[in-house]
């Protein structure tokens, strides 16, 4: 088999996923791929499957991995390079991440059966009856934002660990009468099974492992905005429930896009944001310490500990954060700057909305939205309570709302 093509001036690698049983189980073309690197790359345990090859240069992943690879590969001579990773390298393996580093046109894939596959096989679940969730390198949180009754998750663990912590994870959420069925080096010849609830779970498990999850719990929340307030720890500064709901509709979050969420409070839109798709990123920008902590814990409790926090007020907070796709101001919009800064960093098509319930806020965000053009709404909301042996309504006070979003 001939060497790999070089598209560009600097080294391309090529990646071959590996399965269960090493070398042994790769074909035949692949070990010619592998044999005639220059340079492999691979952990350790992938490097130690490989048989001698003489004037071969085998190297560990550095770490950081992310800061330090991209510059090990470029400072290779020509020839061919190889990195080597487990099962389907683009299932939350190293494909995807070289590929991110690198460009497309650098990395070349060679996958084998991935560990989600393998897992799906084992359970007898069809792919479109399961979510699959990594955790590799990633908090266990994570896992919170699929609770729902009835529904079926596959983790893929970090380590031996994993299956202890997903279930004491799930019994504190509610969710230990959960099936948890962790499955040990699939597809090899020592794979092994065990299954017990979440709340009985006691381990051991192998280092490497999948975990098939049958969700048994209560209802915790959808996925359309418009969390219940209770969901969140606040100290009174929370978008409430149906505010919420009318600045994410306008806010329209799509795969792959990033908010600020500044003036946070409880950090309720930036966690909202974040659990209507995966691959939604948010940055909370909060002045207040204590409230900052308090944001981490409202993310890690509803399933999104990725959420950044920054503990710093606006707009000085803004430095050096990733452009957003949308901005919500829930405080501070009257503080000097900070509107226009969020204007300026705004992407192309990207969407603003500012709520304000002083006279001093509906005074600025009328001029914004003459200057600017837009949609200018006022929100009322009343809520049903006792008035003695009656029931009456209270009303809460009403939010002025603008929404703008920049031409594409």
């Amino acid at each position: 088999m001939s060497s790999v093509s070089r598209l560009s001036p600097l080294p391309s690698v090529t990646v071959v996923g590996i399965g269960a049983e090493g070398w042994l189980g790769l074909p035949e073309p692949l070990r010619d791929v592998v044999r005639e690197a220059r340079v492999v790359l691979g952990g350790r345990r992938h490097l130690d499957l490989l048989p001698p090859q003489p004037d071969q240069i085998r190297i560990a992943w550095p770490t950081p991995l992310r800061e330090r690879l991209p510059r090990l590969i470029d400072s290779q001579e020509s020839g061919p390079l190889v990195a080597l990773a487990s099962g389907d390298p683009l299932v939350s393996g190293i494909g995807s991440t070289l590929i991110d580093l690198l460009g497309p046109d650098r990395v070349r894939i060679h996958p084998s059966v991935s560990s989600v596959a393998l897992a799906r096989a084992e359970m007898g679940w069809a792919a479109d009856t399961c979510v699959a969730v990594s955790l590799v390198g990633r908090k266990v949180e994570r896992v919170l934002r699929e609770l729902a009754p009835g529904r079926r998750v596959i983790v893929l663990s970090a380590d031996e660990a994993t299956p202890g912590e997903v279930a004491e994870m799930l019994t504190h959420a509610g969710y230990g009468a959960s099936a948890m069925h962790v499955l040990g080096n699939l597809g090899g010849s020592d794979f092994s099974r065990v299954d017990a609830t979440a709340g009985a779970w006691s381990g051991p498990a192998p280092r490497l492992n999948v975990i098939g999850i049958e969700l048994a719990g209560p209802r915790v929340g959808g996925w359309l905005a418009g969390l219940p307030d209770s969901a969140f720890e606040h100290d009174g500064q929370l978008t409430k429930r149906d505010l919420r709901a009318s600045a994410l509709a306008r806010l329209a979050p799509v795969p792959g896009d990033h908010l600020w969420d500044v003036g946070a409070g409880a950090g309720s839109i930036g966690i909202e944001w974040m659990r209507a798709h995966p691959s939604c990123t948010a940055t909370a920008i909060e002045g207040r310490p204590e409230r900052a902590e308090r944001i981490g814990r409202n993310a890690r409790r509803l399933g999104v500990p990725g959420l950044r926090v920054v503990a710093q007020a606006a707009p000085g907070a803004f430095t050096d954060l990733p452009r957003p796709d949308a901005v919500f101001v829930g405080g501070g919009a009257t503080v000097p700057g900070v509107i226009e800064a969020c204007l300026a960093a705004l992407a192309p098509a990207g969407r603003l909305v500012v709520h304000g319930v002083t006279i001093e806020t509906e005074r600025l965000l009328g001029e914004l939205h003459a200057a600017h053009g837009g949609e200018l709404v006022r929100i009322s909301v009343e809520v049903a309570a006792p008035i003695g042996s009656f029931t009456g309504w209270t009303p809460a006070r009403t939010v002025t709302q603008w929404a703008f979003t920049r031409d594409g």
